[in-house]
């Protein structure tokens, strides 16, 4: 009985996909496929967790084969982004967008980056205090006090790690073990490493220009590659939207997030609002934020769906190229973002995490001084937060061990963690692009023209 219900809903699923790809030979926009896959993985899925139980036999295994597709697309994003990165920032040095003024650049998406992680703090902190939340309102479970165990065992682990010795992290050893991406921090480390190779190459080009002609040849032959690569991955992402939504609505625990809707809500109104000045911060800079909206759509959808701000770095790329980013400064800022100053995970969570668990070791939330340490602590701790699942976790250990506040009371949110960690993926990503925006307004490099065209975005490319 169990095997012919999953075949059921294995068959519905396909007829779903057949939908989807016949929406696509009609020509209907990459937005609006991707935004119909997101309704009907949330339709579907809930249809399943109604009619079955979001613990029963069918929906583990008919979500098991489902995952097939949603898993299959999140790995073959995550397998090009290390060659995309890599050839991505040299490509800039061998036509030249970056050697001039790479110091910058960098400078400025860096700072930018763990600015807004600053304000973000400072909006989860004002949310925390505005909707009075403390750690003592949650009740302690199983699951919770399994989950502040495994926090616990993992700052054990991290103890005695400096801020100069994370830095040091972000340097490449080894720079063929960080293609692997073995390393939370191997994307920035891939990044060094390429623009050591880039800097190499202008050395060259000046001492023997037909070498370097060659290797601008070879390098110029393995971008158009890995281009073609991306492309032919990132039209796969309505299946990807689908399978990921279906999965996380027909698993989704109702009755936690019912019980704990009040932290859900003061999550959702803090990324809302951190969303918000992001356009705010576009705006002042002259760019059109409804025109950042519709084009980064795509994008911030598949962030919320599949958490995975790495998995989402093709496409966050080529969303800033939609915008008028340079390549160059959208792979530094793309980079630069998986591991450096996430709004979400690295900024709003553990800033909300510390205000509510600092009155049960007898410190005045309100405080001015614990307020301004919270936020020089979240700003600082942000430097390589990976970004995959657990991001925010590895943050939140670091912010709370750094305050002298009891770490394992950072599982107390573990049953609502996978909602309100979509939402931190999609502002993470968000943030990241806002960086390239801005600092290519800010050095004069963005293409307005590009910005402004609606007919430039995803679907032109993919």
């Amino acid at each position: 009985m169990t095997t012919g219900l999953v075949i059921v809903n294995i068959a519905i699923m396909l007829l779903i996909i057949i939908g989807l790809f016949y929406m696509q030979k009609k020509h209907i926009s990459f937005s609006k496929r991707v935004f119909t896959a997101l309704g009907l993985g949330i339709v579907f899925g809930f249809a399943l967790q109604l009619i079955y139980g979001p613990t029963s036999e069918v929906v583990a295994e008919s979500t098991a084969w489902i995952n097939i597709v949603g898993g299959g697309y999140v790995k073959f994003l995550q397998m090009i982004v290390m060659p995309l990165v890599f050839i991505s920032i040299l490509t800039a040095f061998t036509k030249l967008k970056l050697s001039n003024n790479i110091g910058k650049i960098s400078t400025l998406i860096i700072g930018l980056l763990i600015a807004t992680t600053a304000v973000s703090a400072g909006v989860g902190i004002a949310t925390t205090l505005g909707f009075n939340l403390e750690s003592v309102q949650i009740t302690q479970g199983d699951a919770e006090v399994a989950r502040g165990e495994m926090i616990e065992q993992r700052n054990l682990e991290m103890q005695g790690k400096t801020f100069p010795q994370q830095i040091l992290e972000l340097l490449p050893a080894n720079p063929f073990l960080d293609l692997t991406g073995a390393r939370p921090t191997s994307t920035i480390s891939v990044v060094i490493f390429a623009a050591f190779l880039g800097f190499a190459f202008l050395g060259v080009r000046r001492k023997a220009p037909e070498q370097a002609e060659l290797f601008s040849k070879i390098v110029d032959a393995f971008y158009a590659v890995i281009m073609r690569v991306v492309t032919i991955i990132l039209r796969l992402t309505p299946y990807g939207v689908l399978a990921i939504m279906t999965k996380t609505v027909a698993l989704s625990d109702f009755d936690a997030i019912l019980k704990l809707g009040k932290f859900v809500l003061a999550s959702y109104v803090a990324l809302l609002v951190m969303f918000l000045i992001h356009l705010l911060l576009l705006t002042f800079a002259g760019l059109n934020p409804i025109t950042y909206v519709k084009k980064a759509f795509p994008v911030l959808t598949f962030a919320f769906t599949s958490r995975s701000s790495a998995g989402a770095l093709p496409l966050n790329i080529q969303t800033q190229k939609s915008l008028g980013v340079p390549d160059g400064i959208a792979n530094f800022s793309g980079s630069f973002g998986l591991s450096i100053g996430q709004n979400g995970c690295a900024g709003i969570y553990p800033a909300m995490l510390a205000i509510m668990i600092a009155p049960t070791v007898g410190i005045n939330p309100l405080s001015p001084s614990f307020i301004a340490t919270v936020i020089a602590v979240v700003a600082i701790s942000s430097f390589g937060v990976a970004g995959v699942g657990g991001g925010a976790t590895f943050a939140a250990i670091l912010v709370l061990s750094a305050l002298n506040l009891p770490v394992a009371l950072a599982g107390l949110l573990i049953s609502i963690e996978p909602l309100i960690d979509m939402g931190r993926t999609a502002l993470n990503v968000s943030g990241s692009m806002t960086s390239g925006l801005l600092t290519s307004r800010m050095t004069g490099e963005i293409d307005s023209s590009v910005y402004n065209n609606m007919d430039k975005k995803i679907e032109a490319e993919a």
